[in-house]
């Protein structure tokens, strides 16, 4: 279901990370750092008061939301805090919130592309290097090289320190106190901060990379499905592809297709957060206001991405019999590179080069398989090579150890993320 802003949105409207960043788990966010502080002032009957308030529309008053919602908290809320304090804080829980979601899904990518890596270990498909055929792989070591980069954002974004802020007026807790910040961050369930961060903007920046990873990350496995997919080449198809509004007979590939709409927005949105980072003073004009949407975006955009690829990924239709297909639309040429070896071994590497030259010239122009014109051109030598050396489907290299290799890796337990079994 379209709420909100999410007309526009599809890649992240409706999915988990939708709920978790939307303007209702803001304010929550909010009301939660200012009773958070409160408890840790040990004030537990204003706390209480704080997570009950209700809380109307806050309007753009004072240039951000915490200046309107102290006007509607009880007396005696935010003492000695000051708007960015809980903020940051309050953007820091949402930014938690949404990123346990993001890890299960990755977490739920992962299992489903470890199990594809498996199946289809030694499934023999086309190699592609600068859109043309280059030598063949195997469909497990594709998946098993999805499956990395998944981990790697796993572990990234996993790996991000999400800290409380308190600092006061001006960054020296002059009416607080170290030991008041420390519990304030453990009641608010964040990392304690070593310093106050008002103009020190390293955990933004942290997350903004990470996020903007992760969207990458999932973006390749969206452009490889998004060329495999296509009619001519079939290799494989989405599960649930989506319809066409003109064209009835179409199942377009809808997840990859939102996955790679995010990670094409995903790099520009972190650069505004480390642009933000050249902030002045102890609190910058525009700087930090200039922070809020994008990492929201940044958010709901690994979210969303996160979501679409343990769809697509546990769904994904493989079709090994078109890959055998399409192996063999050189004729042989997808295995010059084994031939070469060979004919380098008995005639050395610069006739060897220069016979497949003209070899393979040959049964392109004249559409014959290259083991044709290698035999043609052979005709008056004593050289021969094996028939056995043309089967595409025998020069895999190392692919399947390489499968193996990276099934090695295991999912990495991380805190507050209940990894399914």
């Amino acid at each position: 279901m379209i709420t909100g802003d999410g007309l526009l949105g599809p890649a992240w409207s409706g999915t988990p990370a939708d709920g978790a960043t939307a303007d209702p788990a803001v304010l929550r966010a909010l009301l939660d750092a200012e009773a958070a502080l409160a408890r840790a002032q040990n004030r537990p009957d204003l706390a209480d008061a704080i997570a009950s308030a209700e809380v109307g529309d806050l309007g753009h008053g004072g240039g951000n939301p915490v200046i309107p919602l102290v006007k509607a908290l009880p007396e005696g809320a935010h003492d000695g805090a000051t708007s960015q304090d809980v903020l940051d804080t309050a953007l820091m829980l949402v930014a938690a919130r949404a990123r346990r979601l993001v890890l299960l899904d990755l977490a739920s990518a992962a299992g489903a592309l470890a199990e594809l890596a498996r199946e289809y270990r030694d499934t023999p498909m086309p190699g592609r290097t600068l859109t043309q055929h280059a030598v063949p792989t195997t469909f497990g070591l594709k998946a098993a090289g999805w499956r990395s980069l998944v981990l790697d954002a796993y572990e990234r974004l996993g790996a991000v320190t999400l800290p409380a802020q308190l600092g006061g007026a001006g960054g020296t807790l002059a009416t607080l106190s170290v030991p008041l910040m420390e519990r304030f961050a453990r009641e608010v369930g964040l990392a304690a901060p070593l310093l106050p961060w008002h103009v020190l903007r390293t955990p933004v920046a942290d997350l903004a990379g990470a996020l903007a990873f992760c969207c990458g990350a999932l973006g390749k496995i969206a452009a490889d499905v998004l060329v495999l997919s296509r009619t001519e080449i079939g290799e494989v198809t989405e599960g649930s592809g989506g319809g066409s509004s003109a064209m009835p007979h179409k199942s377009n590939p809808v997840h990859a297709t939102l996955i790679a709409a995010c990670a094409r927005q995903a790099p520009s949105l972190a650069a505004i957060l480390y642009g933000a980072m050249a902030a002045e003073d102890e609190r910058p004009a525009g700087a930090w206001h200039a922070e809020w949407e994008p990492l929201r975006t940044l958010l709901r955009l690994a979210g969303g991405a996160a979501w679409h690829a343990a769809a697509l990924t546990g769904g994904l239709r493989v079709h090994p019999a078109r890959m055998r297909e399409n192996l063999s639309l050189t004729g042989g040429l997808i295995v010059a590179e084994r031939v070469m070896g060979e004919l380098s071994r008995q005639l050395g590497k610069k006739a060897a080069r220069e016979l497949l030259e003209t070899a393979s010239r040959d049964a392109a122009r004249l559409r014959m398989p290259l083991r044709q014109a290698v035999e043609t051109a052979l005709a008056n030598t004593e050289t021969s090579v094996d028939a056995g050396l043309f089967d595409p489907t025998g020069y895999s290299g190392a692919a399947g150890e390489l499968v193996d290799r990276a099934l090695d890796r295991p999912l990495k337990e991380i805190a507050d993320v209940e990894l399914p079994r």
